[in-house]
């Protein structure tokens, strides 16, 4: 029996990629289908970065495949990330194609440790990552990167970026002594970020993850107006008072036209290191309701846990420092899954339109 073209368009319609929930014809990941006596070679191009998948992919494509009568089955699979759509009438960054705001209504919530661990959690699945701290009054990512030292500048007029476990980095915690604080009006605090965002050189950057300041003020209405934001991710725990603010975080995005890719619930549970028995110290299912009252998506629920402050703290963030483990393995989710979100948003095409140059001839 030889198989045909078109049994291997059937077999691919009926499986289904764990990480999008859809299958792969759907979701246009075929580019590339030839069939030669039997043998099969296939490409599957995935819409975000998905590097720790490719070997499972590959091997349930390639048993699909012969299970429908392939005499052997060559499964290249990759990924290619793109720009994707922003609100309307700003225009993107160059150097960066896709922004990422992680926000909460109120601090302490532990979003800044979510941003760093969610940006190093695409870069370990081969994605080019950037991250700007976006917080001027109290910036924590060159402590959480391990960056010390100040960013340098070719040409007097662009920064650039700071490197920290493989990631770009640019927070105005590189210009200022840690123990200076920042004394500054809203609006030198909007100019500071313009700058930090667009007069630095980012290189060839898949997701830029913004660490915003708590709140819903002058930073966050300049990144909702002025800045080319694809999708926001809310943090928030599980207790009414956090989750009232985080309410008007979401809200605000959803004001402005921003996307909400999702909310992930830090510090849902506490396991306690001695007996290991387990206390929802800050009550129970809190983010997953407010989803629900929302319509959008939980990404996962982190829990309370020494480890992820003490290793945040050490400038190595748990993605970094403990790869394998059960916490990064979290993130790692969380980050596919706001990556998938991205891949499934509409694809910015201005980089492509032309420039009309009037000139006298």
């Amino acid at each position: 029996m030889t198989i045909t073209e078109q049994q291997v368009q059937s077999a691919l319609k009926e499986l289904i990629d764990p990480n999008t929930k859809k299958d792969f014809v759907s979701t246009k990941s075929v580019k590339g289908i030839k069939v030669d006596e039997g043998k099969v070679s296939v490409d599957i191009v995935l819409g975000y970065p998905a590097q720790s998948q490719i070997a499972s992919i590959r091997a349930m494509v390639e048993d699909k495949l012969k299970s429908v009568g392939a005499a052997s089955a060559t499964v290249n699979v990759g990924f290619k990330v793109v720009s994707h759509s922003v609100q309307k009438g700003v225009k993107l960054v160059p150097g960066i194609k896709n922004i990422i705001a992680v926000a909460s209504g109120k601090g302490g919530v532990g979003k800044s440790t979510t941003a760093v661990n969610l940006a190093l959690a695409l870069a370990a699945e081969g994605a080019t990552v950037a991250m700007l701290d976006a917080d001027i009054y109290g910036p924590s990512q060159p402590m959480m990167l391990g960056i010390t030292g100040r960013p340098e500048s070719a040409d007097g007029k662009t920064l650039e970026p700071m490197l920290g476990h493989g990631i770009q980095a640019m927070s105005i915690g590189f210009m200022i002594d840690p123990d200076t604080p920042m004394v500054w009006r809203g609006p030198m605090v909007t100019q500071a970020l313009e700058q930090l965002l667009n007069d630095t050189n980012w290189k060839d950057v898949d997701y830029l993850v913004v660490d915003m300041p708590p709140g819903t003020g002058d930073v966050q209405l300049t990144l909702a107006q002025r800045v080319p934001v694809t999708g926001a991710v809310i943090v928030t725990t599980p207790q009414d008072i956090a989750l009232i603010d985080a309410r008007k975080g979401l809200k605000m995005f959803e004001k402005v036209g921003i996307p909400i890719m999702g909310v992930v619930e830090n510090m849902s549970l506490h396991i306690c290191s001695k007996c290991g028995h387990e206390e929802r110290i800050f009550g129970e299912g809190g983010g997953e309701r407010m989803c629900k009252d929302y319509n959008v998506e939980f990404l996962g629920a982190l829990p309370l846990d020494i480890q992820i402050r003490e290793e945040t703290d050490a400038g190595k963030p748990t993605v970094a420092a403990a790869p394998e483990s059960r916490i990064a393995d979290i993130y790692r989710q969380i980050a596919r899954r706001v990556a998938v979100k991205i891949g499934e948003s509409a694809v910015d095409h201005t980089s492509k339109f032309p420039n009309i140059v009037i000139q006298n001839t």
